[in-house]
């Protein structure tokens, strides 16, 4: 098997600065070491790339391979089909979330967990995590993915880690001032429910909490500035780090500087992108599907995987970080992207105008059809009750109608993982 070095923090300074020359020739080489190393081994491989170079002279030639899609990767017997090895060889065993069908199983050799271990350094090199610190890990610690990597490479890293699996919210609360835990690990929408039951239970996080970093993945809430700013509002001013991955790739993603977009690790992954309205890689600022090949998990490799994400793309040529940046972060799932009356809409950018709204604690979006058209309403936890000043500035930026309902204080749900506020009722009618 394939070993995976461990990278320095002054390595990866220096790789994030590489100009694209440079980097492209290094992924070039990195590209045609995965494909030595997995074929003729991987079966699903073999076959899918049987007519294909397996060689490549440029990075260009990368984009003449197949795609890889979700719904390919389910093998039988619950072992995935596109595994290197047979089973044996394997340690971790993991799945998918499961939010959009069957959750799909996942394993890694321990050369692959090093290789996740070692990329989660780039996201906590992000957020400015040292071995002084204390972490906490707000998610449930069972089969799904979730943390279990940021988990094991804090401790690489030589940070306290503090799982918090199997506890209520308040359990969590009690725990992070009592460890006097300066991290979080969770989702936006579990960082704001946190802070949501501190102050329904009358605890002032900003004087019983030491939490200073709070590092957030699963949903786009951590690359948009209205969740950002509430979350860092509520937990005392504590920097908010955004980070992506997936299951079926590895951790691909961490926030920039400006809190305003996330980086594609482009050392442990390609990174493609094709525009949504030519099928073409995608200009600068363009409106992308996001295409990716991670470099250093042969265990269960995917190649020029359709990871669903919709991203706008631009190539830094300056500064200390020149890894590609996503402005925006993940804006959405190709998936979630929601048309109404011919106007593209994003569930994040409902999220950035209620989240302008601090009086607003949660919400429910559903679309239904009303005879021939679109029905568009919005149910919102308003402490200030005053429904029609938010489909006010609705209409003012989305450029239609939103039908805006009070709902009573708590009624709606509270997510600890990914949250499902948006409801497409069309299909079912």
């Amino acid at each position: 098997m394939e070993g995976n070095r461990h990278t320095s923090a002054e390595q990866r300074r220096r790789f994030e600065s590489m100009d694209r020359a440079g980097l492209s020739a290094y992924q070039l080489e990195r590209v045609n070491r995965l494909l030595s190393t997995i074929l003729p081994q991987n079966e699903f491989y073999a076959a899918k790339l049987a007519d294909s170079r397996t060689q490549l002279d440029s990075l260009e030639q990368l984009a003449l391979l197949p795609m890889t899609t979700k719904d390919e990767l389910a093998g039988e017997s619950d072992h995935p089909a596109n595994l290197t090895w047979p089973v044996e060889h394997y340690v971790r065993y993991h799945q998918t979330s499961g939010t959009r069908g069957r959750p799909l199983t996942v394993l890694d050799t321990l050369d692959d967990w090093r290789w996740w271990i070692d990329s989660w350094q780039y996201v906590l090199d992000a957020a400015q995590v040292t071995e002084s610190d204390r972490a906490v890990l707000a998610f449930s610690f069972g089969p799904f993915i979730g943390f279990w990597s940021a988990h094991d490479a804090l401790i690489d890293r030589g940070v306290l880690a503090i799982p918090g699996g199997g506890m209520s919210t308040l359990g969590r609360l009690d725990l992070i001032e009592r460890t006097g835990a300066t991290t979080l690990f969770c989702t936006p929408t579990y960082a704001l429910h946190l802070a949501e039951v501190a102050a329904q239970n009358k605890v002032d996080l900003t004087k019983t909490s030491q939490l200073r970093k709070i590092v957030v993945a699963g949903e786009p809430g951590g690359s948009i500035p209205a969740t950002r700013s509430r979350i860092e509002t509520a937990w005392g001013g504590a920097r908010v780090t955004d980070h992506s991955g997936a299951s079926e790739v590895g951790p691909w993603g961490y926030g920039d500087e400006s809190g305003t977009g996330l980086h594609v690790l482009e050392s442990e992954f390609v990174a493609e992108f094709i525009s949504v309205a030519t099928g073409k890689p995608a200009e600068s600022g363009e409106l992308a599907h996001l295409v990716l090949t991670p470099l250093g998990r042969f265990g269960m490799p995917v190649i020029r995987y359709q990871t669903g994400d919709l991203v706008r793309p631009t190539w830094p040529t300056e500064g200390a970080n020149r890894f590609v940046l996503l402005s925006g972060g993940v804006l959405g799932r190709a998936d979630d992207m929601i048309v109404v009356r011919g106007v593209n809409i994003f569930p994040s950018s409902i999220e950035e105008i209620l989240h302008s709204f601090p009086e607003v604690a949660e919400y429910r979006f559903t679309i239904r059809k009303q005879g021939a058209l679109d029905k568009l309403l919005l149910e919102v936890e308003d402490q200030l009750q005053q429904p029609a000043r938010i489909a006010e500035e609705l209409k003012l930026r989305l450029g239609m109608k939103v039908e805006v309902h009070q709902a009573d204080p708590r009624s709606l749900p509270r997510y600890e993982g990914k949250g499902k506020r948006f409801v497409d009722e069309r299909e079912s009618k």
